[in-house]
């Protein structure tokens, strides 16, 4: 598969991001490289549903735009399957509602996929900070907070253990090798646990298929708002907690050698490196860097936290997940 048709699927559940999800879609028709189609799926909001076909009635009917409603239960995970099955292209792209694609974000996905080894391809998200510039205390080796690449990922086009949701693509062959994303462990709303499905998902597909290489393209980028909540600490406390409660899911699913295998390089060599920088930076009057050096011991803290009550839910039940079987065949659900 040398040129590949991709379906970009875009997850929406709220008015609020009217512009941004306006913006998302834009950005995908502007591409170099042309979309197949683009897919809104709805999270149960009728209102924006109404609205958004409404918007997009001439491009639906030239088959460019298509708005449809998440068919599973409440939740990204469940959105994300519903587009999947909707989807016509060999390629499934992932577009947050609240970013937007470089204008060869498309093209350097499909040239991941000349190996017919590929399954997945990710890209850098880079943030858009409300305030318009990063935090002072926020270190970069905690951007995945803010659903941002995050400093540590090695650069260029990298085999990975897993893509980031937010920015990424899979062929629709990973899907019936593996299912789709599983339900209960991902976002929904402003509901935890807040992550993890990518990295569940992604483990999954590489046990179902021990062949399959994952990347991430560097150059394949998106631009991602970070509103002004979450430039704050208290969200940093909160976010880092549930990343934890997620880890312990996914770790319970797969595995805590599987589960945990990148956290654990992450947490020995890039989070005392970036100790350090603050550290340094506070003792030559820089600002922020005691700041930052003091995030990144609170975050690992809080993260381990969570895990702990993670897996305490995980041993007795109380946290469970599914996965979603995906239909076989191109559009099944459209």
């Amino acid at each position: 598969m040398s040129d590949p048709d991709i379906s970009v699927v875009i997850c929406v559940y709220t008015e609020d991001r009217w512009e941004d999800i306006l913006a998302a879609v834009a950005s995908v028709r502007a591409q170099s490289r042309p979309a197949r189609e683009t897919l809104l799926v709805v999270d149960h909001n009728e209102t924006l549903l109404e609205r958004l076909t409404g918007e997009y009635k001439e491009a639906r009917e030239d088959g460019s735009v298509r708005v449809l409603a998440n068919a599973g239960p409440r939740g990204l995970s469940a959105g994300r399957n519903t587009g999947i099955a909707a989807s016509h292209g060999e390629v499934i792209a992932f577009l947050d509602d609240d970013a937007v694609a470089e204008r060869d974000w498309l093209k350097h996905f499909a040239e991941g996929y000349e190996d017919p080894r590929v399954m997945a391809v990710g890209g850098r998200t880079m943030p858009i900070w409300a305030s318009g510039r990063r935090p002072a205390w926020f270190p970069e080796e905690f951007d995945w907070v803010v659903g941002c690449t995050y400093r540590g990922l090695p650069p260029g086009r990298v085999r990975v253990r897993n893509v980031l949701g937010g920015n990424a693509s899979f062929r629709r062959s990973a899907f019936h090798a593996a299912g789709g994303f599983a339900a209960g462990i991902g976002r929904d709303g402003d509901k935890r646990p807040l992550g993890c499905e990518e990295t569940e998902l992604c483990i999954r597909l590489t046990r179902a298929r021990p062949d399959a290489i994952l990347l991430i393209d560097d150059r394949a980028v998106i631009h991602h708002r970070v509103p002004e909540p979450r430039e704050h600490f208290a969200y940093f406390r909160t976010r880092t907690y549930a990343e934890g409660l997620s880890k312990a899911l996914v770790a319970r699913s797969v595995g805590a050698d599987k589960g945990l295998e990148s956290e654990r390089r992450y947490t020995i060599r890039v989070l005392p490196a970036g100790v350090g920088r603050g550290l340094r930076d506070a003792l030559l009057a820089r600002p922020g860097g005691a700041g930052r050096a003091g995030a990144i011991v609170a975050g690992v803290l809080t993260a381990a936290g969570g895990y702990l009550v993670g897996s305490v839910r995980a041993r007795r039940g109380d946290a469970t997940f599914a996965v979603a079987g995906i239909p076989d065949g191109e559009g099944a659900a459209a």
